[in-house]
């Protein structure tokens, strides 16, 4: 096809040397892309996944979930459920497999093969033991009914951590770790030793000359004393040693309307730019973060300067921040973890080491900035959709948060052919969390914020 290719073109007017450069690309591309039979593969496997995804959305998602290999990759897969619909669950000693699948009610479910302390024996074990009698009625039933040999003590403390337990109601997680006044054994140690009484004494009663009547077991349960219920920090910071991640909420997740409202880009955009920052057309434009903090380190160099390294985190990827000199010690009071935070800055070109560096403008709380960032909210609103009780909410709220920002009302309404907007202003107020959760609750009321720069 050459000849015919630099003929033809050449006859068009286009240069030969130019037509030769073209076709020596095009055969070093050719040994490294797809042909045509590769390609119809793909888009074979494509389209089967495709249709999976589409037809069979939980099993298609458990079964990504189940090759995704790390917990990155994990936690992306889990949020993209999330975006689709379906609903992940965390352990369940009932329902749950050894990894992730599906229940009856189409619901994903974590699998207890991934809980950190439960070893593959325990996971077999239980799993097996429901097969065959069922499922567990009660915590009491569980212990008395697995070899505790197998499912020991730091299985079953990793399974109550995960919430593995939360079927039966009675008892909160805290419970199971609690010590009570006075007392010098746990909840859970205090099941665990009822379940070996029961099993010794099941043992005894099946070795004795009348094994084969029935065994009457007049064991009473222990009594497991209240106590105050782990707070959600505290519950989530427990789920992540177990399962590598958080389960029954993120500390992120109070701060969606921002993520969504206030410009701010997910770390994993950020990740990809900072890989590939040589080729972006604006290399040095000003980034916003919202993040949680996983960890820091304070360090000195050897010439006595303070520095330190910050680790962040959001829904999608995590990254390591540096701060320098007067940065650093401007900022080291957010080196807590568990703080979340709004991070601004940019890249700027180190000259003399030839490499990009993200240099922080600012870092402050990240439910500070509602209130100092909102210029003005502007509600485009569908008389329809827009209900009395939404209205007297909007009403009672700037009542109650004056401020300076302001509050802007679209109301669009459709009279014959022509579309009529009315343009209304409220007084100022102050953005605030009630209003924050009311207008992400109501997608149908779509939502324009206008922030003032940050630093």
């Amino acid at each position: 096809m050459k000849g015919q290719f630099v003929k033809g073109a050449g006859e068009k007017g286009f240069p030969v040397e130019k037509l030769e450069k073209i076709w020596t690309d095009w055969e070093a591309f050719a040994q490294y892309a797809f042909n045509k039979s590769h390609s119809t593969c793909y888009a074979f496997v494509a389209y089967q996944t495709a249709y999976l995804k589409a037809h069979y959305p939980a099993e298609f998602m458990a079964a990504v979930l189940n090759h995704a290999g790390n917990i990155e990759k994990i936690t992306f897969f889990m949020e993209e459920c999330k975006r689709m619909g379906l609903k992940v669950l965390g352990p369940d000693i009932n329902e749950s497999l050894k990894g992730f699948a599906v229940n009856n009610k189409g619901e994903i479910r974590i699998g207890l093969g991934g809980l950190k302390g439960v070893g593959e024996a325990a996971v077999e074990a239980i799993i097996e033991e429901r097969k065959k009698r069922g499922p567990f009625k009660t915590i009491f039933d569980l212990v008395k009914r697995v070899n505790q040999r197998t499912a020991n003590k730091k299985s079953l403390e990793s399974l109550a951590t995960a919430g593995a337990f939360d079927f039966y109601t009675e008892l909160h997680r805290a419970q199971y770790f609690h010590v009570a006044e006075g007392e010098s054994v746990t909840g859970l140690e205090k099941i665990i030793k009822f379940g070996n009484i029961w099993q010794s004494q099941s043992t005894s009663n099946t070795n004795t000359l009348f094994g084969d009547l029935p065994i009457m077991h007049d064991i009473p349960p222990p009594k497991i004393l209240d106590c105050p219920t782990w707070s959600l920090t505290e519950l989530l910071d427990k789920e992540k040693e177990v399962t590598g991640m958080f389960l029954s909420g993120h500390p992120l997740d109070h701060y969606r309307f921002e993520m969504t409202h206030y410009d701010i880009v997910s770390v994993a955009v950020f990740n990809e730019f900072k890989e590939t920052i040589e080729a972006q057309p604006q290399p040095g434009k000003p980034f916003r973060l919202a993040c949680l903090v996983t960890g820091s380190q304070h360090k000195l160099s050897r010439t006595g300067k303070k520095y330190g390294f910050l680790n962040l985190e959001d829904f999608t990827g995590k990254f390591e921040l540096t701060l320098f000199g007067d940065v650093y010690v401007k900022y080291a009071n957010y080196f807590v973890t568990g703080t979340c935070v709004f991070v601004t800055g940019r890249f700027e070109k180190w000259e003399s080491r030839n490499e990009w560096n993200f240099r922080v403008s600012e870092i402050c709380l990240l439910e500070t900035i509602r209130k100092t960032l909102t210029r003005q909210v502007q509600l485009n609103i569908n008389p329809n959709l827009f209900t009395e009780e939404q209205l007297l909410f909007l009403e009672r709220n700037v009542k109650m948060n004056p401020g300076k920002a302001r509050l802007k009302f679209m109301i669009q309404e459709l009279k014959g052919d022509k579309q009529v907007v009315f343009n209304i202003k409220d007084k100022g107020f102050e953005m605030n969390d009630e209003m924050a959760a009311f207008l992400y609750e109501n997608p149908d009321m779509s939502v324009a914020v206008e922030t003032l720069p940050a630093n």
